[in-house]
């Protein structure tokens, strides 16, 4: 599956590539091969991080030649802006969508995900998300937060319905472009704003709204978990008006 990434980000030269859920350093030490060992452009020199400590240990113990760091993507991506030319995440990314508090929830980590790996991204960069999805509503939600974050982005699976079947989210920052045989997503999700997603707002007018009504503060929320931001679940009270008591 790192071969196959590799494939799709297409490189031609030695990168610094990023590698989201790293686990023991397997997809790192592909990276570090060089091209007559089979990877595109290599060596590669990389960093990844990884929510499991033990694991992270399991890859120090390897002596693997990437960095390490131990942080949750769920958080965000804690590195500078434009610090990598691609990157890479192998069978991890499905696991944003499990919210383990009240507090946070798998758009909130999904957003901020997304939206740090974009920024973590040279102009003209490209990332792969090797995943697999609990189902299609999960796939589309996944997709959804990587295009809101300001992605071009498109999906690629393989084995497609077998039980090997293996789905790629090929994602690229502004100046790339997908390669023919990649399903494009934009045209393809139903309910998602592109002009928004994409923080280019002009022209798209809103519905009239109040202020206080359950419209407005749905909108609100939705605008607070774009930025990562912890909101309260919604539920039947959500923009319930409260009696006046006397």
């Amino acid at each position: 599956m790192t071969h196959r990434a590799l494939e799709l980000l297409s490189l031609h030269s030695p990168s610094l590539i990023l590698d989201v859920g790293c686990g023991s350093g397997l997809s790192g030490e592909i990276l570090s091969q060089t091209e007559d060992e089979g990877t595109p452009g290599g060596p590669h020199i990389w960093v990844g991080f990884d929510i499991s400590s033990s694991m992270l240990g399991v890859a120090i113990e390897k002596e693997v030649d990437g960095d390490l760091f131990l942080a949750d993507a769920g958080q965000g991506v804690p590195f500078r802006p434009g610090t990598f030319d691609a990157a890479i995440s192998i069978s991890a990314i499905q696991w944003l969508c499990n919210a383990e508090t009240s507090t946070d929830s798998p758009l909130g980590r999904l957003s901020r995900f997304f939206g740090g790996l974009y920024a973590s991204l040279r102009r003209g960069g490209r990332a792969v998300c090797q995943f697999y999805p609990k189902n299609d509503e999960q796939k589309k939600m996944i997709s959804q937060a990587a295009i809101k974050a300001g992605f071009g982005a498109g999906l690629l699976e393989d084995d497609e319905g077998t039980k090997n079947a293996k789905t790629y989210l090929v994602l690229t920052v502004g100046g790339g472009e997908l390669d023919s045989g990649i399903t494009g997503m934009v045209s393809g999700l139903e309910g998602v704003d592109i002009m928004d997603a994409r923080h280019k707002g002009k022209g798209v007018k809103r519905g009239q709204e109040v202020k206080g009504s359950k419209a407005w503060i749905l909108r609100k929320k939705e605008q607070m978990e774009r930025k990562g931001k912890v909101v309260k679940t919604n539920s039947k009270y959500t923009g319930r008006k409260r009696r006046v008591q006397f």
